[in-house]
């Protein structure tokens, strides 16, 4: 299978978008990118329509066109029937003028194709050998069934597809002539790919608006009327066997559109819960109208059934039959190389994913995947990785914050905007007398502290760095770091238990009270002494005065 869906690495960004919508799971992941694994991928272009960088692209063929364009043989185009939804009142003598321009030889629809198939399983149906029909239109269904359901290849028409049978109708009248499909579909690009010279390109709508655009070339406006075109119903649900004239007994018409319906379908088939039917499948809902380029760009499902439903006539177009043999289509199985691993291997990688018993599979598809078990099978095929897992990664950073948390020998309370408590540590639990945490989750913090400062932080929008307050219910005393994170909208209070360096502080004001009244004391004494010993200095002194006096009085009589 060529590569007709491509990646541009850059412009993915590990979303998973991709895989969630692939309804096969035909996407691993490597290096925070995603790749096709084509032996899987049914090109149904789910990825391409959903993809919110538009990382998938469809290969172009147009250069190829012009190239074909250049050469001496005529260029004609066939033109899938959906075109009259995706060129709004724009028919087929429109579209031919138009194309015309570009330097195609002449325009045709694929309906006249359409015819010839339909014809085709009638009369498969009317030789009555038959259990089950599949319609093999759908190029991603034939892939489904070659990939993913071989054991039903034997109910799939082994015939050509209305593409194919146009091409060949036109090489049959104009056998030197080259033909380019061109319609919403990009499985219809491995389809010509495969099956040889039938069709020489294919072109999706997106790749010819635009180069109408690059030559400023105008599609004319205006319906052309005709009554031999009831095949045109084949772009919507249904529109095959809407096609049907008459309808062979003992069989039951189904019609069959998206490709996990029919992937149930099969499923039934290959169970052998149905009989004696014709299925018309197609992979894009609504039918081809639900086509990747048509869903990508302009998806109107009701406004186009209206446009192809009124363009198509009431006859079928007057068509001649291929031969039987050129009708044949050989479809084979196609393997794949990805093994399905054991039960020791899921359960390995489960228990990797943190999924240790049943009730640990949540099957939440967030990784894309519908069950735990299939990304444990795609995780050993080597198409994701564990940490896809969004359960996985959530409780691997709750476990690291709580553990962080609780490890912390601060208290931490964290609060919402109704100061409710959110999240409580072991620390505070412990700083507060709280034996669960659970007894005051989602409760007011009034219960436990005063919301005064949590209310002031909140309303002013301004953090309180290292207060000390006293928790009187409790006896400690705490410095307090509390802080509003607006953009997440919690109040987070960080509380370091400070009573024992408030014991302390207190043990030193005694002692220090202590020592300055003792001090007091001691001055107070040594004061008394002093006054004592000067008391008695100045008595001696003065009967020494006396004495001295007379003893100057004697001397100075002699």
């Amino acid at each position: 299978m060529g590569e007709f869906l491509t990646l541009k690495k850059s412009n993915c960004k590990n979303c998973y978008k991709c895989i969630r919508n692939c309804p096969v799971k035909s996407i691993r992941f490597s290096g925070n990118q995603a790749y096709i694994v084509g032996n899987e991928c049914i090109l149904c272009g789910q990825c391409f329509v959903v993809c919110p960088q538009n990382a998938k692209q469809i290969a172009s063929e147009v250069e190829k066109v012009k190239v074909l364009l250049q050469g001496t043989e005529p260029v004609i185009v066939s033109l899938a029937p959906s075109f009259i939804a995706n060129y709004h009142d724009v028919g087929i003598e429109g579209m031919r003028e138009g194309l015309k321009k570009l330097g195609f030889e002449d325009v045709e629809e694929t309906a006249i194709g359409a015819t010839i198939v339909k014809n085709e399983y009638t009369r498969m149906l009317k030789e009555g050998n038959r259990d089950i029909l599949i319609s093999s239109c759908c190029h991603s269904i034939n892939l489904l069934i070659q990939k993913h359901f071989p054991s039903s290849l034997q109910y799939l028409a082994d015939t050509v597809s209305p593409m194919q049978a146009h091409c060949m109708d036109i090489k049959k009248r104009y056998p030197n002539a080259k033909t380019v499909f061109i319609g919403p579909c990009v499985a219809k690009k491995d389809e010509a790919d495969y099956y040889g010279d039938i069709v020489d390109a294919v072109l999706t709508f997106e790749e010819l608006t635009n180069w109408l655009k690059e030559e400023n070339i105008e599609l004319k406006k205006g319906i052309d009327d005709t009554n031999k075109s009831k095949t045109r119903l084949f772009p919507t649900s249904g529109g095959v066997i809407a096609t049907f004239k008459e309808r062979v007994p003992g069989y039951s018409y189904i019609a069959i559109d998206g490709v996990e319906k029919c992937m149930e379908a099969l499923k039934d088939i290959e169970e052998g819960n149905l009989h004696n039917c014709f299925i018309e499948m197609n992979a894009c809902v609504g039918g081809c109208l639900g086509g990747p380029v048509m869903e990508k760009y302009h998806h109107s499902p009701v406004r186009d059934f209206i446009a192809v439903s009124e363009y198509a006539g009431k006859e079928d177009f007057e068509v001649g039959m291929l031969p039987t043999d050129k009708m044949k289509k050989h479809i084979e199985p196609i393997g794949r190389k990805l093994r399905t691993p054991d039960e020791t291997e899921i359960r390995n990688i489960l228990t990797q994913m943190g999924k240790k018993k049943p009730e640990d599979e949540l099957n939440c598809g967030s990784c894309g995947y519908n069950t735990c078990r299939e990304k444990a099978i795609a995780i050993i095929q080597g198409k994701a990785d564990v940490s896809m897992c969004l359960p996985y990664l959530k409780d691997r950073a709750e476990s690291f914050s709580d553990q962080v948390v609780n490890m912390t020998a601060n208290g931490i309370v964290v609060l919402n905007e109704k100061l409710e408590v959110q999240q409580i540590n072991k620390a505070a639990l412990k700083l507060m007398n709280i034996q669960r945490a659970y007894d005051v989750m989602g409760e007011p913090v009034i219960r436990i502290l005063d919301p005064a400062i949590f209310m002031k932080v909140r309303d002013t929008g301004r953090a309180v760095y290292g207060e000390r307050v006293y928790l009187a219910e409790y006896g400690r005393y705490v410095e307090q770091t509390v802080a509003y994170d607006k953009d997440y909208k919690i109040i987070i209070c960080n509380m370091r238990d400070v009573t024992e360096e408030e014991a302390q502080r207190g043990r030193k004001e005694d002692i220090s009270k202590q020592t300055v009244e003792i001090a007091d004391k001691v001055v107070e004494k040594q004061m008394r002494i002093v006054q004592e010993i000067a008391s008695l200095l100045g008595e001696t002194a003065a009967e020494t005065k006396i004495a001295l006096a007379k003893l100057k009085e004697a001397i100075s009589d002699e």
